[in-house]
């Protein structure tokens, strides 16, 4: 099922999310539903406070053209970064159509427990690597706007607020 994708600003955005402690089928059906909204959107990443759960929860697939590679982490932490970085221009669901160069090391690996409860480990590079990131800046109520300057974060905020109230009416 398809859920609302919560529009900055929203506090809900900047709050940080709570581990997840078990496994539930409550939780798995919301990463499913997180995936059909991702690809629904369209968009590579989602985290689960964007739509309005403080769990740490993220879904993402990078592979736009050819067949899919979904990626469901529960509580993901990133346990090591490069020194060297990347620049990639970012958006995000939750901030409609603006977009903003972020650097972010280019290499990380990351630590989470997959939907039948198993711990992993993966190396992530380019794309796969700013994905991860931004969404697990998510779930510790990080946007990619505030690693902007405050003039251009700013900016950006009225013009989603603008577009908020827009939709609300519409």
């Amino acid at each position: 099922m398809l859920k609302s994708i919560l529009i900055h600003p929203d506090p809900r955005l900047k709050k940080i999310c709570d581990p997840v402690p078990d496994l539930s089928d409550d939780l798995r059906l919301l990463a499913k539903d997180m995936q059909q909204t991702m690809y629904d959107a369209p968009g590579i990443g989602l985290a689960a406070p964007q739509v309005g759960v403080l769990s740490r929860l993220i879904v993402m697939d990078c592979i736009k053209e050819g067949e899919p590679e979904p990626v469901v982490m529960f509580n993901p932490e990133v346990l090591l970064s490069s020194e060297d970085k990347n620049t990639y221009e970012e958006g995000c669901l939750s901030i409609p159509d603006q977009f903003a160069e972020v650097t972010r090391p280019s290499d990380v690996r990351v630590g989470w427990i997959d939907e039948n409860g198993n711990p992993q480990e993966k190396d992530f590079d380019g794309l796969w690597a700013t994905c991860v990131q931004h969404e697990i800046d998510h779930l510790n109520g990080t946007l990619f706007i505030d690693y902007l300057g405050p003039m251009k974060r700013q900016m950006m905020t009225r013009k989603s607020a603008k577009m908020k109230r827009e939709r609300a009416r519409a």
